[in-house]
């Protein structure tokens, strides 16, 4: 279902691996990152701050001198674990399904590694998985309580367009459909083929692929603010990624009006 796998933990950072840690740990958050040395260490403290749920974090990176790596050796990590994972391809698509495979956690949350405001969010997502049921839980920008800000304009367009008519017309359970912070459970992890190859385009996939299927979905209202030039460059392509997330857009559209409820 997924790429094979090997998983090259630096031991500089880590002394336990994957394949012995406590899988008794409900939440994995799978974070992708290429050179987030200035970003990686305020995310994993707003989580300790932040997050109650007991949790792990699965640091997905393409090379050994990305300089996350780096900014990890000199952080105290006796809150939580934290997994230094190699992708095994190249881009973030690659690295969190990377990521997807290394986690053991009956819930699985990808998070964006420059994200400074979501992190309160996290117990509440997965509560809507552990407490509800929910197969995904989406966090979602234009349901009431969220906001997106500083948006490119054409992606703005896109983005709200595409999220408005399936969540109106589509009948698509949520009010946001291509947010990439998205909470995923160990059933669909193992049970849904991804076929897509770019970018975060799963996400979306994975989405209207439960919705067929009649599981349930949650969402939690969230902050989205376009990422600042000081932050880094954001690996969001709109050009790129348009044709692959219309396929699964009319897919999601698709279930509705054909009324088709089968993989």
């Amino acid at each position: 279902m997924y790429p094979s796998v090997l998983m090259i933990i630096d031991r500089d950072i880590m002394t336990d691996s994957p394949a012995t840690s406590d899988t008794t740990i409900p939440l994995d958050i799978v974070i992708p990152v290429f050179n987030e040395g200035t970003n990686i260490i305020n995310v994993l403290e707003s989580f300790r701050l932040h997050v109650k749920t007991p949790y792990r974090v699965l640091i997905c990176y393409d090379f050994e001198e990305d300089n996350t790596l780096e900014a990890l050796r000199s952080y105290d990590s006796a809150t939580c674990e934290i997994i230094p994972v190699k992708n095994t391809g190249r881009g973030p698509h690659a690295a969190i399904l990377t990521g997807f495979k290394a986690s053991t956690a009956s819930a699985v949350l990808v998070f964006p590694a420059d994200d400074l405001y979501n992190a309160g969010i996290i117990d509440a997502l997965f509560a809507k998985h552990a407490q509800e049921n929910c197969e995904v839980v989406a966090a979602s920008r234009f349901m009431p309580g969220g906001r997106m800000e500083d948006c490119p304009w054409l992606k703005s367009v896109l983005v709200r367009t595409a999220s408005f008519t399936l969540y109106y017309i589509g009948r698509l359970p949520v009010h946001d459909a291509t947010n990439g912070l998205r909470l995923f459970s160990r059933r669909t992890l193992d049970t849904i083929q991804i076929e897509s190859s770019k970018g975060f385009v799963y996400s979306l996939e994975l989405l209207v692929k439960v919705h067929r299927l009649g599981w349930k979905i949650g969402e939690v209202p969230s902050v989205w603010i376009e990422r600042k030039r000081h932050q880094g460059k954001s690996r969001f392509k709109v050009s790129e990624w348009l044709t692959a997330y219309l396929h699964w857009y009319l897919y999601g559209l698709a279930t509705t009006f054909l009324r088709k409820r089968e993989l």
